[in-house]
């Protein structure tokens, strides 16, 4: 079950946490995975882990909110029957604390990288009979979060997004549906307590952990399992739907 034999894959953001994880993933279960990222030492060191498991692949580094790299990227790589946009920053702050700048740089890398990678991807997938699309969405698409303005307002439109593409292409054979997963261990967790709770890592991790009604965060391969059960052909009657894997902090935490 959930075998990708033959599947070409491409994963934005496959450098590193989530998206490396969903990379060897895919690979693991035979497909082709192209790994993208903005930092190309990070990709081809993910290529590397595929490589040792005995996958293949390739990486190639691109900055998703460029729609001539993300273009030439993936005429590049040619046919993809999957896709997971995975490429997102956060920021910390409410709207008085999120300036322009950062209101628009979240916006150009998690709104406009996935419409970046849909535009260039969808009339592959029209001209090769079909594809699926899995977009990370968050939590913060769904409930309220402290200090996360500009972050949830880029959630928000990744759910939308998803909605919309199902509907255009579910008669082309394209099945496209998001996720939304709560907090996550990741590197980027652990640099984030770092940098904002210095001499504190270890209780703010606790605390943050706590903050999710099952006890703990996720791990980025429990993310990656849902999204290699979304690309596969058992999950081909499932499109424009949402996935909370959230350890009940939606439906939990009021």
């Amino acid at each position: 079950m959930f075998r990708l034999d033959n599947k070409i894959a491409a994963v934005t953001g496959g450098g590193s946490g989530i998206g490396r994880s969903v990379c060897k993933v895919l690979a693991q279960q035979g497909a082709i995975v192209h790994v993208v990222d903005v930092s190309e030492v990070n990709a081809k060191q993910t290529l590397e882990e595929i490589a040792a498991a005995g996958g293949k692949g390739a990486a190639h580094a691109c900055n998703v909110s460029n729609q001539q790299q993300v273009l030439e990227v993936f005429k590049n790589i040619g046919r993809v029957d999957i896709l997971v946009n995975n490429a997102g920053i956060a920021h910390v702050g409410n709207v008085e604390k999120t300036s322009e700048a950062d209101f628009q740089k979240v916006f150009d890398v998690n709104v406009k990288g996935v419409y970046n990678c849909l535009y260039a991807v969808i009339p592959v997938m029209k001209q090769h009979g079909g594809g699926v699309i899995t977009n990370l969405a968050s939590i913060a698409a769904h409930v309220g979060l402290t200090d996360r303005f500009a972050y949830s307002m880029s959630k928000g439109a990744v759910h939308a997004i998803t909605l919309s593409v199902a509907r255009d292409y579910i008669h082309d054979n394209i099945r496209c549906n998001s996720i939304s997963p709560a907090r996550v261990h990741t590197p980027f967790v652990d640099g984030f307590i770092a940098k904002n709770y210095p001499g504190r890592e270890k209780e703010m991790f606790e605390k943050l952990s706590a903050s999710q009604p099952i006890g703990r965060m996720g791990t980025t391969d429990e993310i990656a399992q849902l999204i290699l059960y979304l690309s596969s052909d058992e999950a081909s009657f499932i499109t424009g739907s949402d996935y909370a894997i959230d350890g009940g902090f939606i439906t939990l935490n009021n």
